[in-house]
């Protein structure tokens, strides 16, 4: 199985570059909604402490510079944008580098610390799901006033939306929040969350989008930070925590084939992140990259990790990071985000077909 995995997404692969030789890309734009996961650098525009703006973030991009991306180098959307045949990345909606031209072939709204629930962007000053869709709003005309809606209705529509959410919600929001955890369960909390999901997707819907991937919950009770939190002094991943993970998605796969059933015409994709990322934590060699260390990190003191406490003068930043899978308290390396995109290439296929 693990051999015709790797073969049908090299096969994939391959039959996606073809069209690439006359410099078109498989579609014609890539649209980035969530969280920090896919932040490249709109939380820089903002009075909050939630940023990567600073070394050693970005240390391994192309920059060599700091941008925003929550890791060290590349996120898996940035490789995403490569196997589609872009040339240049999303640029954050908030940058000066969003408009003109470069509009045509999309933007990220992406905020960190955002979630389904806006409350959860509200504890951080970060941009709620509610106005990254005000922001969507907003790029539709400018792309409208740019070509015309003759022409912009077919970018919409061909567009690939990719979104990311979630996880800020339970490990920055309803484990830390009394107001939330003492009164709802996490299977409550779930629901409520389910439909801040369906109501974004029949917005998006509304507004023209017909090919939309979301990814699920990782193993949130493998994140470096949760195991510090509330792994009791161990050092293995917090089972109630995957298990509350492995809930939402169930919900997270239920929902969208119901929103499938009821919009006609939607593409809608549900990228499995929680295997891959728990394939690369447990058994590296099995998830075809054995670089990458089941144990430490790449940046920080092992304790507890965040873009506050992580920066240039952190006890323990390594000089290799593509031998860890995170890279910090919460984000998943370069390496790691690699593994993941192709993984998302292969699942995604529908959403370019």
């Amino acid at each position: 199985m693990k051999f015709s995995s790797k073969f049908l997404g090299w096969f994939v692969f391959l039959v996606m570059v073809i069209p690439f030789a006359n410099g078109q890309p498989l579609v014609p734009a890539l649209i980035i909604f969530g969280d920090s996961i896919v932040d490249v650098g709109n939380n820089n525009n903002l009075n909050t402490l939630i940023k990567a703006n600073f070394p050693p973030y970005g240390r391994d991009f192309v920059t060599h510079r700091p941008t925003g991306r929550f890791c060290n180098g590349k996120l898996a959307t940035d490789f995403t944008a490569e196997f589609l045949g872009f040339t240049t990345y999303p640029p954050p909606y908030l940058s000066q580098e969003a408009q003109g031209n470069i509009l045509l072939t999309g933007v990220n709204f992406a905020s960190a610390a955002s979630g389904l629930s806006d409350t959860t962007a509200q504890l951080y000053n970060s941009i709620s799901l509610t106005q990254q869709l005000r922001y969507y709003r907003e790029y539709q005309t400018k792309i409208v006033n740019l070509v015309g809606k003759e022409k912009a209705n077919p970018i919409f529509s061909g567009a690939i939306h990719l979104f990311s959410a979630g996880s800020s919600d339970f490990i920055q929001n309803y484990y830390i929040n009394p107001l939330i955890n003492r009164i709802y369960s996490p299977a409550r909390f779930s629901d409520m969350l389910m439909n801040s999901y369906s109501t974004f997707v029949q917005n998006l819907y509304g507004l023209g989008v017909r090919r939309l991937g979301v990814t699920n919950l990782p193993p949130i009770g493998c994140l470096p930070a949760a195991i510090t939190l509330y792994g009791a002094g161990s050092n293995q991943c917090v089972a109630r925590l995957n298990q509350d993970a492995t809930s939402y998605n169930t919900k997270l796969n239920s929902t969208s084939q119901s929103l499938v059933n009821k919009l006609p015409g939607l593409k809608l994709v549900v990228f499995d992140i929680y295997q891959p990322l728990l394939d690369m934590i447990n058994s590296p060699s099995d998830s075809e990259c054995d670089s990458l260390s089941r144990e430490g990190l790449a940046v920080g003191t092992g304790t507890l990790e965040t873009s506050v406490l992580c920066n240039s003068r952190s006890i323990g930043t390594c000089s290799n990071a593509t031998n860890y899978v995170f890279w910090d308290g919460f984000h998943p390396s370069e390496a790691a985000n690699k593994v993941l995109a192709g993984d998302l290439l292969v699942q995604g296929i529908d959403l370019i077909s």
